[in-house]
C-alpha cells in the first residue's frame, strides 16, 4: 500500500513534469484545410453530467453523425457503472505522462480540427490529454493555462448556450464556418 502511494505520486510528477516540459511543443496535426469536419471533446463528467449537449456541434455546424468525438474524465471511475460515454480517470496516469486507457489511446490517435476541451479545474490528466491530442484549433477556458489552447472563452462552464454561441462566432471570424 505505501509503495503503491509513492509509485502513484512519482508518476504524478513526472507527468507534471512532461506537461510542463511540452506545453510550447505543438503536436503535429496533418489537417490543414479550413473548416470544421471534425470535433474532440475532452469533458470533466464530475462537472458536466448531459454529454448530450455537445450533439448540438453537430446541427450547429453542419457535421457528420460520426465526426464528434467526446471522452469525458472522473475522479472516481467506478468499473462496474456503465457510462455512455468513454472515461478515463486518475488511474489511467501512466510513467511520463502518458495515460494508460484504450479510450484515451483511441482519442489521441484522431485527428481533429476543432478540440473543445470543457473542463475549468486544474486536473493534470485533463491537461495531458489536451496538450496530446492532434487538433488544428484547440478551445478552452480562461482557468486553464493558457499555453493548451489557441482560443481561450471567459464564460461560465455552466453556460453551455453561451460557449456554443460564442465559439459559433468566434470560428466564423476565423472564417472556419459560414
Amino acid at each position: 500500500m505505501f509503495l503503491k502511494g509513492v509509485k502513484d505520486k512519482l508518476k504524478f510528477k513526472l507527468g507534471l513534469k512532461y506537461l510542463n516540459d511540452n506545453k510550447l511543443n505543438r503536436v503535429a496535426c496533418s489537417r490543414v484545410n479550413k473548416g470544421v469536419s471534425k470535433i474532440g471533446c475532452i469533458v470533466d463528467l464530475d462537472m458536466v453530467s448531459n454529454v448530450n449537449m455537445f450533439n448540438e456541434f453537430i446541427k450547429e455546424f453542419s457535421l457528420q453523425p460520426n465526426a464528434l468525438k467526446i471522452i469525458g474524465y472522473k475522479k472516481e471511475q467506478d468499473k462496474n457503472s456503465p457510462y455512455s460515454t468513454p472515461v478515463f480517470s486518475e488511474g489511467d496516469l501512466g510513467w511520463k505522462g502518458k495515460i494508460q486507457n484504450s479510450y484515451t489511446l483511441e482519442f489521441l490517435s484522431n485527428e481533429y480540427d476543432l478540440l473543445i476541451s470543457y473542463y475549468t479545474d486544474d486536473i493534470l490528466l485533463m491537461q495531458l490529454m489536451t496538450l496530446q491530442s492532434r487538433a488544428r484549433i484547440k478551445v478552452g477556458f480562461a482557468e486553464i493555462d493558457e499555453k493548451l489552447n489557441d482560443l481561450i472563452l471567459n464564460i461560465p462552464i455552466k453556460d453551455f448556450n453561451i460557449f456554443k454561441n460564442e465559439l459559433g462566432k468566434y470560428l466564423s471570424v476565423l472564417n472556419e464556418i459560414k
